[in-house]
């Protein structure tokens, strides 16, 4: 019965989390932290909890087989399914990947770039944790020498956080548990918020004013590769939101303090207790 109850607590714990999750406002860092943390708790709750009642095993002496193996078959269907979707993605961004690395060669501004020969404006990092930058004929011919650097410098921020790779397993994480609240919601607040740290970093280096104006001459290219495994300049989030993107540009607000990470030491209790099981 114990395993049972694990079970139930975890999904409870997990909606309920989710239900009552809301889209932080306030200062960029606060923010971050904040949806990264409602993104995460519930999913990590659920893969741990299946992941210790998979190690258990079911409980045998149940007088009722849903006590035992209905609980441990749920667990292991739910880790076969991660399994399942996670090589799916794998292979999917593997594929993307190849074809991009077949597209031609050339040095823009000191970094090494792929040319995609389409007229719409279009420049995005894809791949994993060493992306390909990829720029379209499209955008070379909209974009002046002066605005296309701060173009590249900001994913050159996005290559520094790693951008490509973090957010493959995070999209992983939301399509395995697509079911929950406010799934997508608190996905669409993730990727604004990393274009927002890539524009940060970037007008460190370079004059943000140029970024805005590059930003403004883009915007209306469409997002062309998926979204899981690329960080894209222009992607459809940022056309929705773009004056809070341009706004954050023009009047950058000051540093604060990353927030607190004590939710990871919840999403590890079901692990906590595997070496209590008997």
């Amino acid at each position: 019965m114990t395993h049972l109850i694990m079970l139930l607590l975890a999904l409870t714990f997990a909606w309920g989390i989710r239900q009552t999750a809301t889209i932080p406002t306030g200062g960029w860092s606060d923010r971050w932290h904040r949806t990264l943390g409602w993104f995460l708790f519930s999913p990590l709750l659920l893969c741990n909890t299946a992941l210790a009642l998979a190690y258990m095993g079911p409980c045998l002496h149940m007088a009722l087989w849903w006590e035992g193996w209905g609980s441990y078959a749920i667990a292991i269907s739910f880790l076969a399914a991660a399994i399942v979707l996670g090589l799916s993605l794998t292979i999917e961004a593997q594929r993307s990947l190849h074809q991009v690395r077949r597209y031609p060669q050339l040095e823009m501004h000191g970094k090494t770039t792929r040319l995609i020969e389409i007229s719409t404006p279009y420049v995005a990092q894809i791949g994993f944790w060493q992306p390909e930058l990829v720029v379209s004929q499209g955008l070379l011919q909209s974009l002046d020498s002066a605005h296309l650097e701060v173009v590249l410098v900001h994913e050159q921020g996005h290559l520094h956080y790693r951008d490509t790779f973090w957010f493959f397993w995070l999209g992983w994480l939301r399509r395995l548990t697509a079911w929950l609240p406010q799934t997508e919601a608190l996905w669409q607040e993730l990727l604004i918020l990393r274009e927002l740290r890539a524009d940060r970093w970037a007008a460190q280096h370079v004059d943000s004013l140029l970024l805005a104006e590059a930003l403004l001459s883009v915007v209306s290219a469409p997002q062309i590769q998926p979204e899981n495994f690329c960080a894209s300049f222009s992607s459809a989030v940022v056309r929705n939101r773009l004056n809070e993107r341009i706004n954050a540009l023009l009047e950058p607000e000051s540093s604060s303090l990353g927030g607190q990470s004590w939710w990871l030491l919840l999403v590890l209790l079901p692990l906590i207790v595997i070496p209590f099981h008997s």
